[in-house]
């Protein structure tokens, strides 16, 4: 999502037409809305972690920047 994010904004900056990307990006929106929506209604109701305690909770045996921790997979 963050990728499409990033497309829309360059569009926009260049003043192209962006629908397609916006679209797009709003379609994830509400797919991670209603996935949110499933899991309170199946009792999630824990909170969860933000990025900077995903980090931190990494083990121990993965080193680097969360980047490169994402491109390793």
């Amino acid at each position: 999502m963050a990728d499409i994010e990033v497309s829309v904004r360059d569009l926009v900056n260049r003043d192209r037409d962006c629908t397609e990307k916006a679209l797009a990006q709003m379609d994830l929106r509400r797919k991670i809305n209603l996935l949110i929506g499933e899991w309170k209604a199946a009792g999630g109701g824990d909170v969860l972690p933000d990025v900077r305690e995903r980090v931190r909770l990494r083990p121990a045996t993965t080193s680097g920047s969360p980047l490169r921790v994402i491109a390793r997979r």
